[in-house]
């Protein structure tokens, strides 16, 4: 039997370091806002950051030793991305930023040794970007409406098609593409494979950003809208097998499923701690806001949801760990999916109630963390597509019962516990009879 809620010493003192490095260094220089993104901008203020990062051992540590990471498993990860996911500005300067994570851990998985060469190392370093170009405007993800087509001529492939929300397409080096190249194959789901494209290869165009909530509809965006005009890569382009981009899109979604859950952690408890900082320190006629017990209601249902989240975030992660398998675990990834958005818009909501005006306003970060639960609901595949595999999961573990009552109608299980105990029942009715006329109590 082995249940342990705590945290080994050595590695507590890493937490303790993110923790007063994101308050000292991070949270401070996410305020600057657009002026850190550019190149310029990132050899100024994220590039000293990230080899601090790198001093501490703490860089890209969702990936093992063998490709530059710590291998610390998922349940460390967890521990640390609660606290990473505070800031969005975080994952870029710990080396674990979507969606490079993704693209390089099916590189590492499926790629070439010329492809590990030239785009695994820089990626992994944070010498370049890349973008993952899945989803089309025609059928959001699913793989079987996909309209961009990758066909064979001569040793290349010539791609045409378009993209929606591309992410990371702004500043990317390479693109990660999906496209159709087998549309006859039997199997519906060997019809895909995907590519390693060369962001400024011709033919490759950001029609324009994509924004999620309210944001400017012109101007760059964290999501692009592609369109690839007769785009000529060479064969060795394809990354794994072909028709093989279903299989390896599995890999790479539940591990990005999880690692959003572990953020959303750290996003959630940010949202409870201002929550709870603005109810002991706002006054109104009768007293504290912390002194209304309504307050106190949404106070306490949010720390419940945060504290039952973050339990089921952690144990996924530890099953990871334990079967070195996602597919075994696909029920509880799902599950952490399902629950994420919930729990984060809930949380937010509330937060922003409590603030007033304020707290529904750009001065506050409460409706970007709404909107981004919103999000959480759609990335990597709906809220709906997820519980239907939870149910999927869960139902496997059940047998019919094709009697005309069902095996646990309680009529038939006190015939069976009669049956069953028929002599125990004749021994304690005689010793009741022997006591002398008191009368012995019904079964059930």
């Amino acid at each position: 039997m082995a249940w342990d809620f705590e945290t080994d010493p050595e590695f507590q003192k890493k937490l303790d370091w993110i923790e007063d490095f994101m308050r000292e260094e991070v949270e401070p220089l996410s305020e600057l806002g657009r002026a850190i993104m550019g190149q310029h901008g990132r050899e100024m203020f994220i590039k000293p950051l990230q080899e601090k990062v790198k001093e501490q051992g703490l860089w890209a540590c969702h990936l093992g030793p063998e490709l530059g990471g710590q291998g610390y498993g998922q349940l460390k990860l967890a521990l640390m991305n609660e606290k990473l996911g505070r800031n969005r500005l975080a994952p870029s300067i710990f080396g674990c930023q979507a969606p490079d994570t993704g693209n390089a851990e099916i590189i590492a998985h499926y790629g070439t040794e010329e492809q590990k060469e030239k785009w695994l190392k820089p990626l992994l370093n944070g010498d370049i970007r890349s973008a993952f170009s899945m989803s089309e405007p025609t059928g959001g993800s699913d793989p079987l409406t996909f309209k961009t087509r990758a066909v064979l001529e001569g040793d290349e492939w010539v791609i045409n098609g378009e993209k929606w929300f591309t992410s990371g397409a702004y500043g990317s080096t390479i693109l990660i593409v999906y496209a159709v190249t087998d549309p006859d194959a039997p199997d519906p789901y060997k019809r895909t494979s995907i590519f390693i494209v060369p962001t400024n290869t011709p033919g490759v165009e950001i029609v324009r950003g994509v924004h999620t909530g309210s944001g400017q509809a012109e101007g760059p965006g964290g999501h692009g809208y592609m369109r690839y005009t007769n785009v000529r890569v060479p064969y060795s382009a394809l990354l794994g097998e072909r028709g093989g981009a279903f299989v390896i899109a599995q890999t790479r979604l539940g591990g990005g499923r999880v690692h959003h859950a572990m953020r959303t952690v750290g996003a959630c408890q940010r949202a409870l701690d201002l929550m709870c900082k603005r109810a002991v320190s706002r006054t109104t006629r009768d007293g504290k806001l912390a002194d209304l017990q309504m307050v106190q209601a949404d106070i306490a249902d949010s720390w419940i949801q945060l504290e039952m989240f973050r339990l089921l975030v952690l144990r996924t992660a530890w099953l990871i760990d334990k079967h070195k398998d996602y597919n075994l675990v696909r029920k509880d990834i799902a599950a952490i999916k399902v629950a994420m958005p919930k729990v984060y818009h809930d949380i937010a909501t509330k937060a922003a109630h409590l603030h007033g005006a304020l707290g529904v306003s750009n001065e506050m970060p409460f409706m970007g963390m709404v909107t981004s639960a919103m999000v959480m609901g759609i990335a990597d595949g709906p809220t709906e597509v997820h519980k239907v595999t939870v149910a999927k999961q869960v139902l496997k573990d059940y047998r019919p019962n094709n009697d005309l009552f069902p095996s646990y109608h309680i009529p038939r299980l006190r015939e069976e516990a009669r049956e069953r105990f028929k002599d125990k029942l004749d021994e304690l009715k005689s010793a009741y009879q022997t006591r002398g006329g008191e009368r012995a109590p019904e079964t059930a």
